[in-house]
């Protein structure tokens, strides 16, 4: 984290125009190499060199390709989005779906980054047997990425447009348009990280886990064609919020009979509703204020203050659970 901070403190610092492109390749060069250099230190506390005489390589090799084919599909339709978009439309549209894109993935990478710490955690009581402790702690971390994942979408929106401009130069302000259409997409891969991540393949049900990604991948390449012909650069990114929520409503209809819909969606209208109240006055002094860094701080203070205290007036249970968790 201190690396990635570091590197993005030298692009803003670094570079200033296009002909600083070679210093932003080495910022994310260098980053990429310190941040798993970083890494090593630790390993030999925690792990043990193996003896390959025991390694039983075949036998983790199915399991693995099951991981193996959704990451696939998810890098194929990312790189034919832009591909199609290079043939369909221009090179020019295939650029500001990859920035728009870039910039939603990096706020993405906070919505995310449960998965990544409760997976091993519920695999583990899996194992144990405990299921209802699996489902308490899926609502818990369900519930717990609503309340980031809409505010973050609802910001993201209303920011849109002095955020790219200000981020990208003022070549890109097309992307302000497709911030705004791309932003329900940080609810909807959020959530399906929640069920693929920290329910389906901890469970075991990578097969449908699988099944709803390539499903979302075939979609895109379907749908990307007619859209991009008929919207262009909109419609890719159209293709692409579709294309999520189909993997999201897809997993969620699997899981209908294993999981409490009430429970998952509890405080979801809670969360709405403080988002829209944020997004309103954060919108309007977005396209009224000159674009300074000064002015996007103060919006996005003015707007985390309106949700956070539409939150403590309406009181959802994640504060129930914040609380329990602080016990522990």
């Amino acid at each position: 984290m201190l690396i990635k901070l570091i590197s993005l403190i030298a692009i803003f610092t670094l570079v200033k125009s296009s002909r600083d492109t070679g210093i932003y390749i080495l910022i994310l060069s260098v980053s990429q190499l310190l941040g798993n250099m970083t890494l090593w230190p630790y390993l030999p506390k925690i792990v043990n060199a193996p003896k390959i005489r025991n390694l039983n390589i075949f036998q983790h090799l199915k399991p693995s390709l099951a991981l193996f084919v959704p990451q696939v599909a998810i890098t194929v339709y990312l790189a034919v989005n832009k591909t199609m978009l290079w043939q369909l439309d221009s090179v020019t549209s295939s650029g500001y779906y990859d920035y728009s894109d870039k910039l939603i993935k990096l706020v993405l990478a906070i919505v995310t980054s449960t998965g990544t710490v409760m997976l091993p955690h519920i695999a583990n009581l899996y194992a144990k047997k405990k299921i209802r402790q699996v489902k308490e702690y899926l609502y818990t971390s369900f519930d717990f990425v609503l309340s980031i994942s809409i505010p973050m979408a609802f910001g993201i929106a209303a920011l849109a447009t002095a955020l790219a401009p200000w981020f990208f130069g003022e070549k890109f302000t097309m992307v302000n348009k497709l911030l705004i259409i791309e932003a329900p997409v940080i609810v909807l891969i959020g959530l399906s990280n929640v069920i693929g991540q920290q329910f389906l393949l901890p469970t075991k049900q990578t097969k449908t886990y699988t099944i709803s990604v390539v499903l979302g991948a075939v979609t895109n390449v379907v749908i990307n064609i007619p859209l991009i012909l008929k919207l262009g650069v909109a419609g890719a990114m159209t293709a692409t919020l579709l294309s999520e929520l189909v993997v999201t409503s897809f997993q969620l209809y699997k899981v209908r009979q294993k999981l409490k819909f009430k429970r998952l969606f509890r405080n979801f209208g809670i969360y709405f509703v403080a988002g829209i109240c944020m997004f309103i006055p954060t919108y309007v002094l977005n396209i009224t204020m000159r674009i300074t860094t000064l002015s996007l701080i103060g919006q996005i203070v003015v707007g985390f203050s309106i949700y956070c205290g539409l939150l403590c007036i309406l009181q959802p249970s994640i504060f129930e659970n914040l609380a329990k968790l602080r016990k522990k």
